[in-house]
């Protein structure tokens, strides 16, 4: 089934709430405020953000947010973006706090980073706002903007060119994507993607979206079509690596399934276009997937296990135990376990016991962990 973005959450509350202490392996820890930005976490939960600094672990501090929130990292290393009902709000990790920095948004979807740009997307609107957010601790900066035909749920990426890549849609259908040149002349289309949906950046500035039978690939130019082996062969979730030319992706094969539980992952070489479907014992969730610094991709699995894949040989090179073994659950905003890599350590949340754990990406062991205050959803972060 289609994992759509929330149409209505409640708005955002303007103030954040520092936590005076948290009890952590480390045992408590006071709230933080730091004048420069530092490596941070983000959780969110059920009634907020937490906060936690990303080396000890500790709480460092938490925002109110009312309703279901999502989390991105806005792009200078500093700021988070946290999507609401209305808005895209800019949490400062340094403080840390909500900030009165917010682009309002009827309903804000996909957050992409790339080249030094954000680009937001308004799925209730089609409306695509590109900022520079280098400029986010000295107030709300500068956008471009660029409406789509429809509005729907989609994504942008604006390249370093200047051109904008945006899907194509409405809110009865996705079917493609539109590359616009720096004075938003169409340059390339192709809709040959039913469902397309999300988005990664490869090596060579090559970004791909997934497409209910395949890829599309798009560089220098050029639409290029990856086809599915399967007749429905979805793929709707990918990680990238800037680095590499192999794309993670999810694989799902039942277009009649309320919440199909897939064993594969799809791994595409986007300078050949070779799909590759590794079986992993195991199924997953959207929240799974992830990329380690030397370009392995990692797929956190509901046996409790982070499956390591070598990009050259397409096979499964390692495990990591994490978790206990885990269900997804039916409703999709519902927290499970999530995967989040950052430098060289990969962190995983556990909502079942309310823990965070780390794993070390150079010695493949796990590191660390924590308790946390509440039960963890998503969770993202900033290197600062």
């Amino acid at each position: 089934m289609r994992r759509p973005l929330p149409t209505a959450v409640a708005a955002v509350a303007l103030s954040a709430t520092l936590l005076t202490s948290c009890s952590t392996d480390s045992g408590a820890a006071e709230a933080t405020t730091t004048d420069s930005a530092t490596s941070r976490l983000a959780l969110s939960y059920d009634g907020g953000v937490l906060v936690l600094d990303a080396q000890s672990l500790d709480v460092v501090g938490s925002a109110e947010v009312d309703g279901f929130t999502r989390l991105n990292p806005a792009g200078d290393d500093r700021h988070v973006l946290v999507s609401t009902g209305n808005s895209f709000t800019a949490l400062d990790t340094a403080e840390p706090a909500l900030t009165d920095v917010a682009f309002e948004a009827k309903t804000p979807g996909h957050v992409v980073r790339h080249d030094g740009k954000t680009a937001l997307f308004d799925d209730g609107t089609g409306l695509v706002r590109v900022f520079d957010p280098a400029g986010l601790s000295e107030g709300t900066p500068d956008t471009t903007e660029f409406t789509t035909p429809e509005a729907h749920h989609g994504v942008a990426v604006e390249l370093s060119d200047g051109s904008l890549l945006t899907t194509v849609g409405n809110e009865d259908e996705r079917t493609g994507i539109v590359v616009l040149d720096r004075d938003r002349k169409e340059i390339a289309r192709n809709e040959d993607c039913p469902g397309v949906h999300g988005e990664a950046v490869a090596a060579d500035e090559t970004v791909v979206v997934g497409c209910q039978n395949g890829l599309l690939i798009y560089r220098d130019g050029v639409i290029t079509k990856v086809t599915s082996p399967d007749p429905y062969g979805r793929i709707g979730n990918q990680a990238g690596d800037e680095d590499s030319p192999i794309l993670l992706g999810d694989y799902k094969t039942d277009p009649d399934a309320e919440l199909e539980r897939p064993e594969r992952v799809s791994l595409t070489d986007t300078a050949t276009g070779q799909l590759t479907l590794v079986d992993l014992g195991t199924s997953y969730t959207f929240r799974s997937l992830g990329r380690a610094p030397h370009g392995e991709a990692l797929v956190l699995g509901t046996d409790g296990a982070v499956h390591v894949i070598d990009p050259n040989s397409k096979a499964v090179s390692r495990t990591v135990d994490v978790l206990d073994p885990w269900t997804e659950p039916d409703k999709w905003q519902s927290p499970r376990p999530a995967l989040y890599v950052q430098d060289h350590t990969a962190y995983v949340t556990d909502p079942a016991n309310k823990k965070i754990h780390t794993i070390d990406l150079d010695t493949w062991t796990v590191s660390g962990q924590a308790d946390l205050p509440e039960i963890p959803n998503e969770i993202t972060g900033v290197t600062g």
